[in-house]
């Protein structure tokens, strides 16, 4: 097409035409998220009613995102699908009550963590230590604490695992939920057990004043039929903890806890896997 048969009104324009399809493609995508808002609100509605304590669903979220990447195809990067995604459910959880973040945010990076995961309008608090943090939600100042991932290596104060007051606070997710980069990692806590999604790891504080190996305890754990995927091992005043991740969902209760011989078994809340490989 040359410049003058570019003007020519009687000849069609691609350019145009693109633009005219974009346009009304973004009409019908606006249109069905007006619609998801409204289907929301009669939620949001139903669980008032009903005195639903809090509107977070992390388990429901992850498997709305495994299923759309499960269905993702074309030019759009699949993080982009997330990010997207996490904006729509990030106000979709707004909407059904107000919540605040707090978030232990030992580096710059992890801030932006728990931004991606719960939206650019919800607000975050930063407070400088994991204890500040647990204690703004334990206050309801805040609805979930954003900490980091546990090492072993850290020191006393940042082992925030050790006391824990489960079940009043639990781990309820893990972030991000997905991720083509490598970055730091972070566990979501609330009040409440969280829910699962289909495809979870728990969370598991073990106490004992036995002098037990690792390998021992992962013999313990094997044997009552709960192998542990990771451990890590703190001796404090006489009291061994260890803080282990197993597959599935484990909840108080759970009958192959009282075949640990140990002198406390406590577990600590569960979070749907991420969907970035292995992380085990």
């Amino acid at each position: 097409m040359t410049p003058d048969t570019a003007l020519d009104p009687a000849l069609p324009n691609p350019l145009a035409a693109a633009r005219a399809e974009i346009d009304a493609l973004d009409d019908a995508l606006h249109d069905l998220v007006m619609r998801r808002a409204d289907v929301v609100a009669r939620l949001a509605a139903s669980r008032a009613k009903a005195g639903s304590p809090s509107p977070l669903r992390p388990g429901r979220e992850a498997m709305i995102l495994r299923r759309l990447l499960a269905r993702h195809h074309g030019a759009l990067p699949a993080e982009a699908l997330v990010r997207l995604w996490r904006e729509i459910l990030a106000a979709s959880s707004a909407q059904q009550g107000g919540f605040t973040v707090a978030v232990y945010a030992r580096s710059p990076e992890l801030g932006r963590v728990a931004r991606e995961h719960f939206g650019s309008l919800t607000p975050l608090r930063t407070l400088p230590t994991a204890a500040r943090a647990l204690a703004a939600v334990a206050a309801g100042e805040a609805q979930v604490a954003i900490l980091p991932l546990p090492e072993e290596a850290e020191a006393p104060e940042e082992a925030w695992w050790t006391g824990l007051d489960s079940p009043c606070l639990q781990v309820i997710a893990r972030l991000p939920f997905y991720g083509a980069e490598p970055r730091p990692e972070a566990l979501a806590l609330a009040p409440g057990a969280p829910d699962p999604s289909g495809a979870d790891r728990s969370l598991l504080r073990i106490e004992t004043t036995e002098d037990r190996s690792r390998a021992q305890l992962a013999g313990a754990l094997t044997t009552a039929g709960l192998a542990s995927r990771m451990m890590q091992l703190r001796r404090d005043g006489g009291v061994l903890r260890a803080l282990v991740e197993v597959d599935g969902v484990l909840e108080a209760g759970d009958p192959r806890l009282a075949a640990l011989p140990v002198d406390r078994a406590l577990p600590l809340g569960f979070y749907a896997v991420p969907e970035r490989g292995d992380i085990g």
